[in-house]
């Protein structure tokens, strides 16, 4: 039984005192040391990807590598759970879909009162008839209900107009007026006609005369 031990002993130290035998178990240990350093490379590049912290990235490469080349495929397995799910490219492109849907909606108008689908360039509601929107006085163009001036011409709708200056009386009115005057004078006595510019001739001649009769 002993020979027998001997023999099989002997036997397999022939087969790895082989230097054909001897290279394989090399390579093979020289590969697994290569996956092991790339598995480290791997798990510190992944986790890169998927925070934004600078330092889990290097714990995790340590993990890796404290397991040795022989129990890493363990510690890639206990990554692959530990890691977070989602990549921050991933979440970037959820974030922006997310908003651009949100944009969307908030796109289509809707009626404050019955929120009804409505259109931008609709003045009233058809359903509840609210008002939307209102015509700017300058321009006619459609502004908002809160606006306090329009977009579109610069109309201060808070600011009041100047009264504007009394307008000149028009050529036909004051034709009206002298013809009028002209009317008036013809309708008065003939008396009263004459006796005013006697009375002032009267007047300028005492007023030229040095020695009034006494």
């Amino acid at each position: 039984m002993d020979e027998i031990i001997k023999q099989v002993g002997s036997t397999i130290g022939g087969f790895f005192d082989n230097p054909i035998v001897q290279a394989g178990i090399q390579a093979i240990f020289i590969y697994f040391v290569i996956l092991w350093l790339a598995a480290a490379y791997w798990a510190f590049r992944d986790l890169q990807l998927r925070t934004e912290n600078p330092i889990l990235p290097y714990l995790a490469a340590s993990f890796v590598i404290v397991f040795t080349p022989v129990f890493f495929p363990l510690a890639i397995f206990v990554y692959r759970i530990v890691r977070p799910q989602e990549k921050i490219g991933e979440v970037y492109e959820r974030n922006l879909a997310e908003e651009a849907l949100l944009a969307e909606v908030e796109a289509v108008k809707s009626c404050p009162t019955c929120a009804r689908r409505i259109d931008a360039e609709w003045i009233i509601c058809p359903t509840c008839r609210t008002r939307l929107n209102r015509v700017c006085p300058n321009c006619s163009r459609l502004v908002g209900l809160d606006w306090s001036l329009c977009a579109w011409c610069g109309k201060d709708f808070e600011r009041r107009d100047v009264a504007a200056v009394a307008p000149l009386p028009d050529v036909e009115d004051t034709g009206r007026l002298v013809t009028g005057e002209r009317a008036a004078s013809a309708t008065l006595p003939r008396s009263v006609s004459r006796q005013a510019p006697a009375r002032g001739g009267a007047a300028a001649r005492a007023s030229q005369d040095p020695l009034p009769e006494r």
